[in-house]
């Protein structure tokens, strides 16, 4: 495994324009003057003027009621649900689950945001429009997602008070898992200014094993670990993350399934 980390590689350099994806939790940081908007202010000014933050903006409520658990609903509300779920939109869809730092993000101006309707990312920088273009409506997190133009950018990931269940990062290496299994993915969505629910083939996705993945790159590799008020925080390149985890699923998984 340690093949797949170079440790050279992590410190500051300053030839390169930063790109850094961020998940976070702002209640672990504890009180700050200010809440979401200082805190992506001090990170604007960290990375500076040719710095892009990324954040996912999810939107996972955009999905099949039928698969839902958390919590479930009765099978006579799906159809009803399914006919009701407004289609995304970039600019107005609200995110869910991803912390307020991604919600105020997505409306800060200047900032884009990708298509997809349940795992968009937001962009604010240089690279924004770069990396939030082209998220294919059956590519969650795979080639066709802003995942894999972070990856060609040598983006950054960090984790601010978040486990590495977090971890986006990790679902791009299931995209080229051996013979990934594919599954149906239903959602609301605007085709030619037309509200549809559509079902596509896309990557079966879960984190169920990413504590255990990235207890095993933090082992492996070169990791800066810190702290931002009280919380507790990770810094890594995502490329060597993705490379990591791809041949961690290809061993690991492998073996149950």
């Amino acid at each position: 495994m340690r093949d797949y980390c170079d440790a050279e590689k992590v410190g500051v350099n300053e030839s390169f324009d930063p790109t850094i994806l961020v998940h976070s939790s702002l209640r672990s940081v504890g009180f700050i003057p200010g809440f979401a908007p200082s805190f992506i202010q001090s990170l604007l000014s960290a990375l500076g003027p040719s710095g892009t933050i990324v954040v996912p903006t999810h939107t996972g409520d955009n999905s099949d009621p039928a698969a839902w658990q958390a919590p479930p609903v009765p099978e006579s509300w799906w159809q009803p649900i399914r006919d009701s779920i407004p289609a995304f939109d970039p600019a107005t869809t609200i995110t869910r689950v991803v912390g307020i730092v991604p919600e105020t993000l997505r409306t800060w101006p200047g900032a884009l945001r990708s298509a997809h309707p349940q795992t968009s990312f937001a962009a604010l920088g240089p690279q924004a429009k770069h990396i939030t273009e082209g998220h294919a409506s059956d590519c969650r997190l795979g080639e066709s997602s802003p995942l894999a133009k972070l990856e060609a950018v040598d983006a950054w990931v960090l984790l601010l008070g978040v486990g590495w269940d977090k971890c986006t990062a990790f679902h791009l290496a299931e995209y080229r898992f051996q013979s990934p299994r594919l599954e149906d993915n239903s959602f609301a969505i605007n085709i030619d200014d037309q509200r549809q629910w559509i079902t596509v083939k896309d990557v079966a996705i879960t984190d169920e094993d990413f504590e255990r993945l990235g207890a095993d790159f933090e082992r492996d590799c070169k990791v800066v670990r810190g702290t931002v008020g009280a919380a507790e925080c990770r810094l890594f390149p995502l490329r060597e993350a993705v490379a990591y985890a791809t041949s961690w699923m290809n061993k690991n998984r492998a073996k149950t399934e």
